[in-house]
């Protein structure tokens, strides 16, 4: 994979590179033109040289030699070998002075024949084997004419080179311009570079934030979505060795009350003793079981989870998952000859968005727990009341309650109140639970005695 220095050299290149190439060719192709422009006004000129030349007021005999001696000078510079006062383009360059169809006059480098018929102006011709770009001018009061005229090749050659020397400069300093580009894409690259040999050489354990200064504004926006992810990386380690820790302590005393049932039941000789320690075993599987579903739900609402995991809503409605729930712990009233009742108006609009299975963790740990303190023989009620803006679950049991200087601990984690309490989890659980729906968890003193649990369920969580 190619770096970013090379990338971003590369398309600078070739976007340079393209606009120039643009450039040059609009320039040279302006330059060739503006070329042709001067030397067509160069043949001109020396058009009009001639012509006062000629038109002089001189006696006849004096214009002959004036004439005579202006096309010896011409035929010494078309023979000479030494140019040293001349140019080597010279000879390039001819004239022809016409009367009526006779020749006059004529440069050494033209030829004998016409350049063209054509009428006073500039005209492209084709004589002796060359094409030649003519200018011509019809003198007043006279019937002769001049022709000045310069050889195509020459023109071009000419127009080519000084076009092409106008686009040296930009292909000798291309590059230069590259090397330069090079350095200063390694220098402005230069903090990415530190960044990533910071990251290169940070232990993997490492996960406090990365602190390097001053960094561009583009690194410091890596910089701090990097120092974020750190952070949140350490909170889910920490709540990691967290939940570790903590079911580890939890889970210490049920497996050695479950392994001193398991030896009662092999120590025991008589059978009813035997069947009442496998009964005892039993019950501290189950006990074990639901302290291990409650560690389970209580890392899943952990409140690092509620940022980075919004988990999808789906329509459900509270009366029918209220009232499921209440038949799976139906069989734990009859065990102990409880009564289980639900209070709800079926006419009542009892629609709301939660997450999948949340309503069924509420109502089993609220009435778990009533089902739990209520006397063998006692009652818990279940109301449900709804109106437009939330919806309310209120559990109602006959246990010892709890008392006030407790109530504002309760839902800490294992946190337990009064004897043969459970592992503390089933209330935070519900609080937590409740934070994610944007819901509100109250407690208090029932009026038949006991507790009373609210659980308010916004309708727009």
């Amino acid at each position: 994979m190619s770096s970013i220095r090379r990338r971003t050299l590369g398309l600078v290149l070739l976007v340079f590179g393209v606009s120039m190439l643009a450039i040059g060719l609009v320039s040279y192709r302006y330059a060739s033109h503006e070329i042709e422009e001067l030397y067509d006004a160069s043949l001109a000129q020396n058009a009009r040289l001639l012509e006062g030349l000629i038109q002089a007021p001189l006696p006849e005999g004096q214009r002959q030699a004036l004439l005579a001696s202006l096309e010896s000078a011409l035929l010494r510079a078309e023979q000479s070998d030494k140019r040293l006062a001349g140019h080597r383009y010279e000879s390039r360059l001819a004239f022809q002075l016409w009367e009526d169809d006779r020749l006059v006059l004529r440069s050494a480098s033209a030829p004998p024949e016409p350049f063209t018929d054509a009428p006073p102006g500039y005209a492209n011709s084709r004589q002796a084997g060359h094409d030649w770009r003519v200018y011509i001018l019809d003198l007043p009061e006279s019937s002769r004419r001049v022709m000045v005229a310069e050889r195509d090749d020459v023109r071009g050659e000419l127009t080519r080179a000084v076009a092409l020397r106008t686009l040296l400069p930009d292909l000798i300093g291309l590059p230069l311009l590259a090397l330069l580009l090079w350095w200063a894409t390694g220098r402005g690259l230069r903090p990415l570079s530190r960044l990533a040999a910071a990251i290169h050489r940070r232990d993997p354990h490492n996960l406090q934030p990365l602190l390097m200064h001053p960094l561009p504004r583009e690194l410091d926006t890596i910089v701090g979505a990097l120092n974020r992810l750190l952070e949140r990386i350490r909170h889910l380690r920490v709540r990691e060795k967290r939940f570790i820790a903590d079911a580890a302590h939890e889970l210490r005393t049920p497996l050695a009350v479950l392994d001193l049932h398991a030896q009662n039941a092999l120590a025991a000789e008589d059978p009813a003793d035997r069947h009442e320690a496998l009964q005892e075993l039993r019950g501290g599987v189950a006990r074990a079981t639901r302290l291990v579903s409650q560690l389970l739900t209580l890392a899943r609402l952990e409140p690092e989870e509620v940022e980075q995991e919004a988990a999808p809503r789906v329509a459900s409605n509270l009366l029918i998952e209220v009232r499921e729930a209440l038949a799976e712990l139906s069989p734990l009233a009859i065990e102990r000859n409880q009564t289980l009742d639900l209070v709800a108006d079926e006419a009542d609009d009892w629609q709301l968005a939660t997450e999948p299975g949340a309503i069924g963790i509420l109502v089993q740990n609220l009435v778990g727990n009533a089902l739990r303190y209520s006397p063998d023989g006692g009652r818990v009620t279940v109301a449900l009341e709804a109106s437009t803006e939330r919806l309310m679950l209120q559990v109602d049991d006959q246990g010892p309650g709890i008392p006030a200087a407790e109530l504002e601990r309760v839902t800490e984690r294992f946190h337990r109140v009064g004897p043969g309490a459970g592992a503390g989890l089933g209330l935070s659980i519900v609080e937590r639970l409740l934070a994610r729906h944007g819901g509100t968890l109250d407690l208090g003193p029932a009026p038949g005695g006991g507790l009373r649990v609210v659980a308010m369920l916004p309708r727009d969580a």
